[in-house]
């Protein structure tokens, strides 16, 4: 293998892409390739999260943007080791994130720099960190079920089937809610209860048809 593989199913990346909120122009989405030391542990010794490359896109160049990630093998490094392709996880905020909030974040963390003194921070780090926080509007909340012993059935009985996506990845599912197709009901806790889930919120997901620790992520049916 000369180039790192990224993109492992191309058509439901694809649909995935066109499944996303449409975004304005002070909106953009944000994602981040990371090596995980929990997927190869053999050859991974250092912390178990390693950020290799993020950045930001709309979804007319997304697709063109993640294939620009599958350059050659040891470009992506792990201290003074190449990052190993069964490392490799694609995430992103599937919330649009807010470029005009993360302005106002920018400045006020280069105010914050420049009253301290710093020295040696790295200003496009900074403003990629800032619109990550920078979230715009909720349009789904996740819940992040950590494993696949679960009747994945139950969520008929609490919410109508244009509410919500259940994406498969590899130790479990994330719940995408839809917000504006949920009931005004106690959905969220039901949901809760049903599958003792602790993480929820705004979170990162792994892109469905990229990789995964050897596994790729899809969006399936109850």
């Amino acid at each position: 293998m000369s180039n790192y593989r990224i993109i492992e199913d191309a058509e439901a990346l694809q649909q995935f892409i066109d499944w996303l909120p449409e975004i304005n122009e002070n909106e953009t989405y944000y994602l981040s390739l990371f090596a995980r030391k929990k997927y190869c542990q053999e050859l991974i010794k250092s912390n178990d999260k390693t950020q290799l490359k993020r950045f930001t896109s709309n979804k007319e160049g997304m697709l063109q943007n993640i294939k620009q990630l599958e350059c050659a093998v040891g470009s992506y490094q792990l201290a003074d080791k190449v990052a190993p392709q069964q490392s490799l996880v694609l995430y992103i905020h599937p919330n649009p994130r807010n470029t005009q909030l993360a302005t106002f974040k920018l400045l006020r963390k280069c105010i914050d720099l420049l009253e301290a003194q710093a020295k040696g921070y790295n200003l496009h780090a900074e403003a990629l960190s800032a619109i990550q926080k920078a979230k715009s509007k909720s349009y789904f909340v996740d819940f992040d079920i950590d494993t696949k012993d679960v009747d994945l059935s139950i969520i008929k009985d609490i919410l109508p089937a244009e509410a919500y996506r259940i994406l498969e990845t590899r130790g479990g599912y994330h719940l995408l809610v839809q917000t504006a197709f949920a009931p005004k009901t106690k959905w969220h806790q039901q949901i809760r209860e049903a599958f003792d889930v602790d993480v929820v919120g705004d979170q990162m997901i792994p892109v469905p048809g990229c990789v995964q620790g050897g596994f790729v992520p899809r969006f399936v049916e109850v």
